[in-house]
């Protein structure tokens, strides 16, 4: 009888878990560049104007503890596409070759600017399985021969290289970009045709809507990776009229930006109206997400402290917005933290399949907080960054998050810093010195986390010379 019992017990906990894959939804993943925690309206903003945004959020769950896995873009995109920890795969600074002066006290810890073709990525999971893929702007995951978007799992690629801007958001999109330690520079075109005025997130969202109609009778994966609103700040003129009306003490950041910001969130609003006129949006998984946080000069992120770049909330802490109709309760807000490798094995669970934990190895599936069924059995989040980047305020860093306590480790200059975020989430007052047990137990956990995932440390330079610094550097030292 007991046997029976739980033989019956795990047959039903098996329905359970399998009842989320009985049908291969259609997934779409819309990825903003460079968009503060804070500059939605959903988060809290009042000066963003971002409608569509914040009907998705009441549509779907909205998480308040996401995370980018790096404070810049490129390790990042590497996480979502891999599952995997930026620092497992050396994929740890912004390509296609960061910002490092030779004569620094440290020599940066190694990292590739290509992709592996070695990885299984998420879009070559679901083609496996019958989806049709595309990756619809930027991609800055590695370049021409070997690292395009066509050589990770996806059928089309449309205004995606190894650039991480675009030249200019206004037709012909051209940019020039010099390649480092030569007077060499380098030309790319984002689109090569257009008509003049056309501007670059509307034709993005064009490029993607055409992709859903070409493929609405069969299951599709779409990223679309937009560039907004990442430099260079450029939009529509009579938007940026709109936001330039507001008093200065009532902007939260610059009006350019914010109409960048309003473009992207209609991209979201016309993704969402084509969905329901195919009669796709209930069978259509929609996420919102960032890859890091705003750039410093054009949005304020408070009361987060910090921007991109930097390792403070201001600069990880990002929107994460879930639309699955069935599935994620509509208008759940989770405080758990969750990170960019968790969307792979997510979209797998969405997709019908089965988990490939070998594969997205650091990534945990989040149906459990989007059904409210359960929690994820995660100790702690973690970033490595062992990398100089030209951003304000910013040092390399080692990160670990365990519950609300945050321990920072700064590689250049040495130091720690620790807060507890439920008390602190501004990130105002060290205890470093005030609760020093807890700071050993997580650097003790963070040097076992490097040592599993074999992170490349940064170590001393030998060419070492600090007359040779830039000056924001010799600044930041002598601060």
């Amino acid at each position: 009888m007991t046997r029976k019992l739980l033989g019956l017990c795990a047959a039903t906990f098996a329905g359970l878990a399998g009842a989320h894959a009985s049908t291969p939804q259609n997934i779409v993943l819309i990825l903003a560049d460079d968009l503060g925690w804070m500059d939605v309206g959903a988060y809290g903003s009042t000066f963003y104007q971002t409608p569509a945004i914040d009907q998705l959020a009441r549509e779907g769950v909205r998480f308040t503890d996401a995370y980018a896995a790096c404070a810049v873009c490129t390790p990042t995109r590497a996480a979502i596409m891999t599952g995997k920890y930026p620092a497992r795969i050396l994929m740890t600074n912004w390509t296609p070759d960061g910002r490092w002066n030779v004569h620094s006290p440290m020599r940066e810890g190694r990292f590739l600017r290509d992709l592996p073709l070695e990885e299984i990525t998420i879009a070559e999971a679901l083609r496996e399985t019958g989806y049709r893929n595309a990756s619809i702007g930027k991609w800055h995951l590695g370049g021409p021969p070997f690292s395009m978007p066509e050589h990770h799992g996806f059928d089309i690629n449309r205004g995606g290289s190894a650039h991480g801007a675009p030249g200019s958001y206004f037709y012909p999109y051209q940019g020039n970009w010099r390649i480092p330690t030569t007077e060499l520079t380098s030309q790319w075109v984002v689109f090569e045709d257009g008509e003049e005025g056309e501007y670059l997130t509307d034709r993005l969202t064009d490029e993607a809507i055409q992709f859903i109609r070409e493929n609405k009778d069969r299951p599709f994966f779409l990223y679309l990776p937009h560039y907004a609103p990442h430099t260079p700040i450029e939009a529509k003129p009579e938007m940026v009229a709109k936001y330039e009306a507001v008093p200065r003490r009532e902007r939260q950041g610059d009006p350019t930006y914010a109409a960048m910001v309003e473009s992207l969130d209609e991209s979201v609003g016309r993704i969402m109206e084509t969905l329901r006129e195919l009669k796709l949006d209930e069978n259509t998984v929609v996420i919102f997400y960032s890859d890091n946080g705003g750039h410093w000069r054009f949005t304020n992120h408070a009361p987060l402290r910090g921007h991109k770049g930097t390792y403070w909330e201001g600069g990880i802490r990002v929107p994460l917005i879930v639309r699955w109709p069935g599935v994620a309760e509509p208008g759940r807000v989770v405080s758990e933290p969750v990170t960019s490798m968790d969307l792979y094995p997510t979209m797998l669970r969405m997709a019908g399949q089965p988990l490939r934990p070998s594969q997205h190895l650091d990534g945990l599936d989040l149906t459990p907080l989007l059904d409210g069924s359960g929690t994820l059995n995660r100790k702690s989040l973690f970033w490595h960054f062992p990398h100089y980047n030209n951003h304000r305020e910013t040092a390399p860093s080692g990160v670990i998050r365990r519950g609300d306590w945050k321990l920072i480790e700064t590689f250049d200059p040495p130091g720690f810093e620790l807060y507890n975020l439920a008390e602190d989430i501004g990130e105002t007052n060290n205890l470093y010195e005030a609760k020093p047990e807890i700071a050993r137990s997580l650097l003790h956990e963070m040097n076992a986390w490097r040592q599993e995932v074999r992170a490349d440390m940064m170590q001393p330079n030998p060419d070492y010379d600090p007359s040779k610094l830039g000056r924001r550097e010799r600044h930041r030292r002598e601060e």
